[in-house]
């Protein structure tokens, strides 16, 4: 048990660089903090796209927002609009931010599943400023305009993976990190623990450590090369195992907001920047060859490709311990899970902030490591059944991964989730998870799981004053959006002058 004084990051990449920025910014005056890089390994470069609690990340490393966007040619995003998932030619959306009015023990969809039964034709999403913003193609800050009570809108951003690991390394280096730009040719372990001592570097050099971080991706250089840690293997409850990336031009007004659109044997991403357009297709290889899968994915872009396509093998699932000895895994290393809710960059912030909180000051501790892996465990099971639950509700049948995932059988805590949604229309957070009711309820909602009850306290309105409720948000919604400049006016108010 000796002080934890230097902390040695392994890759660099969006993981690397947000573990180095912010162990810095809050743990630099009592650590030293190396990263080590090759500029000859590229990155995978996942997390084009984020949810909202990147503002969180950001502010806490004082980043100015019209720097950021600038910097790293970022866009907005409201939601995550999903394609044909239910079934073909349908589309729903998951927005960010409330959905109607929120009233004392009875969310909104309560009210709106009553108008239901009684023969209101609204849609649920109508109440929502962040979809009628986003398919508006329109966004500010609402302290921009006058005359709204309106909350605000909940967003996050679109941005160049490569060009924010950049921005991160600057301000990291700057504050202090530093940064080697070498191969690891070797990793030197205590023959009595199995402790990782120090990485034999390509010019020769050694460099000793007390904690490691593996920033490695999916070669997992440490924690599994090295530590043979072990993986827990999800492919039975999600079967994507591949991946096919390419960029391609701007096309016509940037949207708002991401776009996931299922196909025969998986799912293509659209994800809108300012310079060019992010694409993708994931996919089952035991249900599309690679090479129909890449054909697929070139028949269906929205502009001309301006880079080579990019093939990318993975397994879902997560390291046994994402924790294990000295050494904790960050980002693609602890595990993967698609990007159909783009958690990719949230689990990293989240892996940093939780390895802050419970830093092994003066040494690591059996205790602080079996808590901070509880802890992994139960945020990406959590997030690990949400992404289940877009396939298992599909009602598609056109195609064999289709008849699979509706068929597959899935978590316990995921079927009990359901269940209880169904049967009583409720939906219940647990242990802080990431994703809030609002968002189980339209993705449920979204493809057709509706509830057969409804909270007891929506009674409590008649039905006249249900719809003079429901007049009054969408009035006000309306007029509110109405009121906003489009999305790519407000990014160019954002550019220096």
């Amino acid at each position: 048990m000796k002080p934890i004084k230097h902390v040695v990051i392994a890759g660099g990449g969006t993981a690397g660089w947000i573990a180095a920025a912010l162990l810095n910014k809050v743990l630099g005056k009592v650590i030293n903090i190396t990263l080590i890089e090759s500029t000859h390994i590229g990155t995978v470069g996942v997390g084009e796209a984020t949810i909202p609690p990147i503002m969180q990340l950001n502010n806490a490393l004082g980043i100015n927002e019209q720097h950021f966007i600038n910097a790293t040619n970022a866009t907005i995003k409201l939601g995550i609009e999903f394609e044909n998932w239910k079934s073909s030619a349908h589309s729903y959306m998951h927005a960010f931010g409330t959905l109607g009015k929120n009233f004392p023990f009875c969310d909104f969809y309560n009210f709106w599943l009553k108008g239901q039964t009684q023969g209101c034709k609204d849609d649920f999403w109508d109440f929502s400023l962040n979809y009628q913003a986003a398919k508006n193609n329109k966004f500010a800050p609402l302290n921009t305009i006058s005359n709204t009570s309106l909350p605000g809108l909940s967003y996050a951003y679109h941005f160049d993976a490569s060009l924010y690991a950049e921005f991160l390394k600057h301000l990291a280096t700057e504050r202090g990190v530093k940064h080697l730009d070498a191969k690891i040719n070797e990793v030197m372990q205590c023959p009595t623990s199995g402790n990782i001592q120090s990485l034999t570097l390509d010019d020769g050099s050694s460099i000793s450590g007390d904690l490691f971080l593996d920033c490695t991706g999916l070669r997992a250089l440490l924690i599994e090369q090295t530590l043979n840690t072990g993986f827990v293997d999800w492919s039975h409850y999600l079967p994507c195992d591949s991946a096919i990336a390419v960029q391609t031009a701007s096309n016509g007004e940037l949207k708002p907001y991401t776009r996931s659109i299922a196909h025969s044997a998986g799912w293509q991403w659209q994800i809108p920047l300012q310079h060019r357009m992010g694409n993708g297709l994931v996919y089952c290889s035991r249900h599309i060859s690679d090479d129909d899968a890449k054909q697929l994915l070139l028949n269906n872009l929205p502009a001309e490709p301006i880079t080579e396509p990019r093939l990318i093998k993975f397994k879902t699932g997560r390291r046994l311990k994402q924790w294990h000895k000295n050494v904790v895994a960050i980002g693609l290393s602890s595990g993967f899970l698609e990007p159909l809710e783009s958690t990719s960059i949230h689990l990293i912030q989240s892996a940093v902030t939780r390895l802050i909180k419970l830093f092994p000051h003066h040494g690591v501790s059996d205790a602080l490591v079996t808590e901070f892996n509880k802890q992994s465990i139960t945020e990406i099971e959590h997030i690990r059944d949400f992404i289940i639950l877009h396939y298992k509700l599909t009602e598609r049948k056109d195609t064999p991964f289709w008849r699979q995932c509706k068929q597959m059988e899935i978590p316990q805590s995921l079927a009990h989730k359901m269940d209880l949604f169904k049967q009583t229309g409720k939906v219940v957070r647990e242990n802080d998870e990431l994703f809030a009711e609002v968002a189980w309820q339209q993705v449920m909602i979204g493809q057709g799981l509706l509830p057969d009850d409804y909270g007891a306290l929506a009674d409590s309105l008649t039905n006249e004053q249900l719809a003079e409720l429901f007049s009054n948000l969408k009035t006000l919604i309306n007029s509110t959006v109405e009121q906003l400049p489009s999305h790519t006016v407000f990014l160019s108010s954002l550019k220096p002058k």
